[in-house]
């Protein structure tokens, strides 16, 4: 706060603080807290509200433990989401160890800009893009079948792939760049000296350079999965009748049901997910909240 106030001087702090704070308690705050009240209310009439049956109840907690469809989607919609963190974290790694150590700077910055470029376009656009990439007659099974890698063209579309695939895709920078922060950081001259110790390569980034990315890799793995549990346009897009996402059925409660008490108890449990899982990965990776800031 006090180097904040001698940079920028008492009139522009205040304008900070004062941004700040409105979008926290204004933006974040108390709409959060209206859900979560929402969600422990029965969905009524406007002439039933603040009657005897406005009162605070579990049963729109409770649709999700009694609805076994519900209760799939929302398992599906975990390992799921676990499972594209994983594949970015494996596609992303080695990207963001190249930049930051295998890189000039110049080349780095080209390298970046590159991979900036595809996400100067909206995420529905590149979204469809991928459905018409993975379509029954698109261009990725006419290739396969005129090669003759296959003898007749592949549903992509019609489980969880094309899902996965597009989240991927549509997730990579907010894995890298996390990664690539941390990683850049580390001192060329340790991985060296391992090198000249006789470590091989797997030894090198397991015992020198994963520990010391490991803040950049929980922020990573964090917004990916975030990202992806809270998705909706990809699944929506990508995704067949039988994959649904759990964002699709809290969707449904709100704007097709009109049940907006129960989609805020979903919401609300999409919400204790995500905050479980950012609690998970700073245990499992043993870093705090100031690791993460850094």
């Amino acid at each position: 706060m006090t180097a904040l106030y001698r940079r920028y001087g008492p009139g522009l702090t205040g304008l900070i603080l004062a941004l700040t704070g409105f979008w926290i308690i204004f933006l974040v705050t108390l709409p959060q807290l209206d859900m979560v009240d929402y969600s422990f209310r029965p969905n009524l009439s406007m002439s039933e509200r603040g009657g005897p049956n406005d009162v605070y109840t579990l049963q729109n907690y409770a649709t999700l433990a009694d609805n076994a469809i519900h209760r799939a989607i929302f398992l599906k919609t975990i390992w799921a989401s676990a499972l594209v963190t994983l594949t970015t974290l494996i596609v992303c790694y080695p990207i963001a160890y190249h930049l930051a150590q295998g890189t000039t700077r110049r080349q780095a910055a080209l390298l970046m800009l590159l991979l900036l470029i595809p996400f100067w376009i909206n995420e529905i656009l590149r979204t469809f893009a991928w459905w018409i990439l993975l379509a029954y007659a698109g261009p990725l099974n006419n290739m396969l079948v005129a090669l003759g890698l296959i003898e007749r063209p592949i549903r992509f579309l019609s489980g969880d792939g094309g899902v996965i695939v597009g989240m991927v895709y549509a997730y990579i920078l907010f894995m890298v760049m996390p990664i690539y922060n941390a990683i850049e950081s580390l001192d060329r001259n340790q991985i060296e000296a391992a090198r000249d110790l006789g470590a091989s390569p797997w030894r090198i980034h397991w015992r020198v350079v994963i520990p010391h990315a490991k803040p950049g890799i929980a922020v990573g793995c964090i917004m990916t999965f975030m990202l992806a549990a809270g998705s909706y346009a990809v699944p929506a897009l990508l995704g067949s009748p039988g994959s649904r996402w759990f964002t699709q059925i809290i969707y449904s409660w709100f704007f097709e049901g009109g049940n907006w008490n129960q989609g805020s108890a979903y919401a609300f449990i999409l919400l204790l997910l995500c905050i479980g899982f950012i609690f998970g990965v700073m245990r499992l990776a043993r870093i705090g909240l100031a690791d993460i800031a850094k």
